[in-house]
């Protein structure tokens, strides 16, 4: 890798913060197994950024794929003047809680420093 190209890497994959809140997880015996081969093809990821790295792929995944429920109301209209309607399924939902949780993690993190 290029030190040129360092800095979009970094972009793609070095974003956020990381909480100051542990998970522990016992996996199953072959999935404990395939983290262990993938740590060995990736010898400068420990298993612990594999983890997160594989994890925060998987929550971004399912974001995605929560069904469009179409809702009643009107937010916008398209290039062709058709009309988009409100999602009011999953996906707003989880967005909202999302943010929810993001401003609480920030906030005990202010409070942390302080």
């Amino acid at each position: 890798m290029k030190i040129r190209d360092l800095v979009a890497h970094w972009d793609k994959h070095a974003k956020g913060r990381l909480t100051r809140d542990p998970y522990f997880v016992k996996l199953a015996d072959a999935h404990h197994e395939e983290l262990s081969r993938l740590a060995a093809l990736y010898p400068m990821k420990s298993p612990q950024d594999l983890m997160r790295d594989l994890l925060s792929a998987a929550l971004d995944e399912l974001e995605t794929s929560f069904p469009y429920e179409q809702g009643e109301k009107v937010v916008a209209y398209d290039e062709e003047g058709y009309e988009i309607y409100e999602d009011v399924g999953l996906t707003p939902r989880f967005v909202a809680l999302s943010q929810k949780h993001m401003e609480e993690l920030k906030s005990r993190q202010l409070v942390s420093v302080a």
